[in-house]
């Protein structure tokens, strides 16, 4: 079988949008599928890894590190996709459209993974936000209702998508992660001191892209009321010199340490040497960092959402979206110690042979169906 992924979200940027992509790429093609994928192509970005397609982009006009793709594929790029069997669609954008159309001319499947609430962005646009959020909910249902099938990672997302007005067929599918890898994170003096904490003082996490959707503000504020606790912030962004600014403001920049981009490799270590994961945005689809933290056995403290309800059940502390109550119960994770009933709900949930197995089961399925 031979799969096409069209994404607009894919690297250089480093989010959970394309960790999830390179998981389920990786899954699929250990069971022999031969996956392309069509993406922006981005300046100064060097892409030497097969079976990638770059079509041109342009800046928007925001702060961010996203790129307006440019619809064309040359004669070569469309030799390249020749024989695809099906098409997965991991944005409504332009490269979304290219996907349906890809699907529609060739007469072969289009599935649709939604894994942004596009909404929660609508503060990006150059015009009312209001407006904004409208349209972005108008381009889901639209471009999940021309979809084969729609796979959501959490069930709140199905719920979600079925309000919006969604007729597909839609498949819960939890995005997956290299659990094996993330439970076997060490922790190390060295790797606290890089997180900011010189001594064996409780050290809480926030390992996210440091942008207004986010809500990381919130884990600073928290620090008022969490006296002797230390945070690391992990990831880069362009709300991070607001986030800087708010720490001195509030008095706690000397408890807060702003690492940047960390590699990848690094982060079960990061988890491993860490005490609490505070878990501030309400905006996720899921949040491939919870499952991160559980699958480390990280203690994890979240703001309200019904997707981190989903995601966390029992294992973690889903509190309210205030400062007050992110550091009562901070203070409860860091006193409760790391908790080996999450790691095996991660093996249970969250790898990717699971993943890759209800994928292929769903290709399978609308296959038949249009063969049908």
């Amino acid at each position: 079988m031979r799969a096409g992924f069209f994404t607009e979200c894919y690297k250089p940027i480093v989010n959970g949008v394309v960790a999830s992509i390179d998981a389920l790429r990786d899954g699929l093609s250990a069971r022999g599928v031969d996956v392309t994928i069509v993406a922006p192509r981005v300046p100064h970005f060097v892409d030497d890894a097969p079976g990638i397609v770059r079509i041109p982009s342009l800046p928007l006009p925001a702060a961010t590190e996203y790129r307006l793709c440019v619809p064309y594929l040359s004669a070569v790029d469309r030799r390249r996709l020749r024989g695809i069997d099906i098409v997965h669609a991991h944005s409504p954008f332009v490269t979304g459209w290219m996907a349906a159309s890809y699907a529609r001319r060739h007469g072969i499947p289009l599935v649709f993974t939604y894994h942004t609430r596009l909404d929660a962005y609508a503060h990006y646009a150059p015009f009312d936000r209001t407006t904004a959020e409208r349209a972005m909910m108008t381009l889901t249902r639209r471009y999940a209702n021309a979809a084969d099938a729609v796979v959501v990672p959490t069930p709140s997302m199905e719920a979600r998508l079925r309000e919006l007005g969604v007729r597909a067929p839609i498949a819960v599918v939890p995005s997956a992660i290299d659990v094996e890898r993330f439970a076997g994170g060490v922790r190390s003096a060295p790797m606290r001191a890089r997180l900011g904490a010189a001594d064996e003082g409780p050290l809480a996490l926030v390992v996210s892209r440091l942008a207004l959707e986010k809500n990381v503000e919130l884990a600073i504020d928290a620090l008022v009321h969490a006296a002797g606790v230390r945070l690391a912030i992990v990831g880069e962004g362009p709300h991070r010199a607001a986030l800087e600014e708010r720490a001195r403001r509030l008095g706690v920049a000397g408890r807060v340490r702003f690492t940047g981009t960390l590699a990848r490799e690094l982060l079960p270590d990061v988890y491993a040497s860490a005490d609490a994961l505070v878990f501030p945005s309400t905006t996720e689809t899921q949040g491939l960092v919870l499952a991160e933290a559980l699958a480390s056995g990280l203690p994890v403290v979240a703001a309200e959402s019904a997707a981190s309800r989903d995601v966390l059940g029992a294992a973690g502390r889903v509190v309210a979206c205030s400062a007050a109550a992110i550091a009562a119960a901070l203070a409860d994770a860091i006193s409760a110690g790391r908790d080996q009933s999450a790691v095996r709900l991660a093996y249970s949930r969250f790898t990717v042979e699971r993943q890759t197995q209800r994928i292929l089961e769903l290709y399978l399925e609308v296959l038949a169906a249009r063969a049908a």
